[in-house]
């Protein structure tokens, strides 16, 4: 018998995550979760959309506003308003910061969906997850450094021995304008030579071109000026310090002149990390920055920010390029099987359950062969077995499904502290 294909599937560019991968990318989120709270961060949890605007500032000329949003207008008759599925996450935590005003420095870390609307491939989909923190409130070098530090970490925690940090120094207002135009005038004089969407993006940004990743570009942008060449010397001994912290922690970098990441905001300091196992053209697992200007432009005031965004499919792609943090086990403790018509068995799980130990069974009146075979494939250290015998003496046995323990019938009230105390030796 064949069963018939399904009229509906996942949207293009998701996908349904099932057990046990679903479970590593719980164990995943918990391993940060644990590391940024340790390093003093809170956790923010956001609305899913924004209004658009919130996300504009990431800039005009940015793929991801000009190409990549979901929007779409309230159902607000009278006056609408336009909304965009959140792209990422910085943007809504720092309108989240300008609306509540959090004493400074405010440091957030976070967890959840994005949604881009761009081609799906390996490790990036439409709607895809990233773990990240935000810390605003100061411009001291040392935060750069103990946001990258804590992004570092948690890659050795996780198994991942061959990342590479890169960083660059976007400058400020101070110096950025000088470089822009020296840019703008070297791209000018090579136009001809320019692919037809670098020209575009030249009118808007011309350090978007710094970004583009197409072919007929590479040469050009390898000999095209670099803003660490024009550094004022507030953002130069800023810089130095930055590297010198990463230094004092043993954290080893690379200096990438060209690294100017995907958006807009982006001021000062900004790093990556990249995978040498992966692809190089996928390689990227996770980066951030400063955006000192993006508080201000939300509504709010001056306020220095740091933070940065790393992508979950992306770092477990790595994980498995490398061998790494598998997914947990899915086995459960017991398997209770009965044979007297499933009630007992009903009862017992909850039983053992009150006292935290996961419990499965079977269902539908199998036969206690067919019950057997299932506890055995489930993988379970103990089964509870409830035949007629069991059932009018009152009794539980217990038999161990990895051990040679003796198997042993016990009174029902009985069973917890058995199982309990099995369990604990097996470990």
């Amino acid at each position: 018998m064949t069963l018939a294909a399904s009229k509906f599937q996942a949207p293009k560019g998701t996908r349904d995550v099932l057990s046990p991968e679903s479970a590593r990318q719980r164990a995943l989120v918990n391993t940060f979760a644990v590391m940024a709270e340790r390093a003093g961060f809170g956790q923010i949890v956001s609305p899913m959309f924004e209004e658009v605007g919130v996300f504009k500032r990431l800039g005009e000329a940015t793929d991801v506003v000009s190409k990549e949003m979901f929007t779409f207008f309230d159902k607000d008759q009278k006056s609408p308003t336009e909304f965009a599925l959140r792209p990422e996450l910085t943007a809504s935590v720092v309108r989240a910061f300008v609306q509540h005003r959090p004493l400074v420095p405010w440091k957030a870390w976070y967890e959840g969906p994005q949604f881009r609307y761009e081609k799906p491939q390996a490790g990036r989909y439409r709607q895809f997850n990233q773990i990240g923190v935000e810390a605003l409130g100061t411009d001291d070098p040392h935060m750069d450094v103990e946001v990258i530090a804590l992004a570092a970490d948690f890659y050795a925690e996780l198994g991942l021995t061959r990342n590479r940090l890169l960083i660059n120094s976007l400058g400020d207002a101070s110096c950025r304008p000088a470089y822009l135009e020296a840019l703008t005038t070297y791209f000018q004089s090579n136009l001809s030579a320019l692919s037809e969407q670098s020209r575009v993006t030249l009118e808007i940004n011309p350090l978007r071109v710094l970004d583009s990743k197409r072919e007929q570009d590479q040469q050009l942008i390898d000999d095209a000026p670099v803003m660490v060449d024009f550094l004022s010397e507030d953002t130069g001994s800023h810089f130095a310090s930055v590297r010198a912290g990463l230094e004092l922690l043993g954290i080893p970098y690379e200096i990438s002149p060209r690294l100017v990441r995907g958006l807009d905001y982006y001021t000062r300091t900004t790093f990556e990390f990249a995978n040498d196992v992966m692809e190089a053209a996928q390689n990227a697992v996770g980066g951030g920055g400063r955006y000192d200007g993006l508080a201000q432009d939300l509504g709010g005031p001056a306020t220095p920010g740091v933070g940065f965004a790393l992508g979950v499919e992306r770092i477990l792609l790595a994980c498995d390029a490398e061998g790494v943090f598998p997914a947990p086990g899915t086995t459960v403790d017991v398997f209770v099987v009965d044979a007297t018509g499933g009630q007992n068995a009903l009862a017992l799980a909850a039983q053992m359950r009150s006292h935290s130990v996961s419990v499965d069974r079977a269902f539908d009146g199998r036969s206690m062969k067919s019950q057997m075979k299932a506890a055995d494939r489930s993988g379970a250290a103990v089964a509870l077995i409830l035949g007629e015998d069991e059932m009018t003496s009152n009794t539980v046995t217990i038999r161990s499904m990895r051990t040679n323990d003796p198997q042993v019938t016990v009174p029902r009230a009985q069973v917890a502290e058995e199982v309990l105390k099995r369990l604990e030796q097996q470990q």
